[in-house]
């Protein structure tokens, strides 16, 4: 693999991490200043933040610029983070 190929690797990588640290942030706002986690528009948000952070990294993994493994990883670890934010607010 070339330089320049694991360089832009690393950075698509760090890109979807951004945007996954984004996600979990707007919902920590969220459950902290404006709503409950049942309320249809926490879902909402969580649910359309999900979907596009799904479609980014799939889209990085067509481009092979990560592997899917990696991709699925990252939100797995995301969902967990949500769900240990959701326990922790619901307690």
């Amino acid at each position: 693999m070339s330089e320049l190929t694991v360089q832009h690797n690393n950075k698509a990588y760090e890109l979807l991490k951004s945007d996954a640290d984004k996600i979990l942030k707007l919902i920590k706002v969220q459950m902290d200043h404006l709503t409950m986690p049942q309320c249809p528009l926490y879902e909402e948000v969580l649910d359309t933040q999900m979907f596009g952070l799904s479609r980014e990294i799939d889209f990085a993994v067509r481009l092979e610029l990560i592997e899917e493994n990696l991709g699925k990883e990252l939100l797995s670890s995301l969902e967990r983070e949500l769900s240990l934010l959701h326990e922790k607010y619901v307690k």
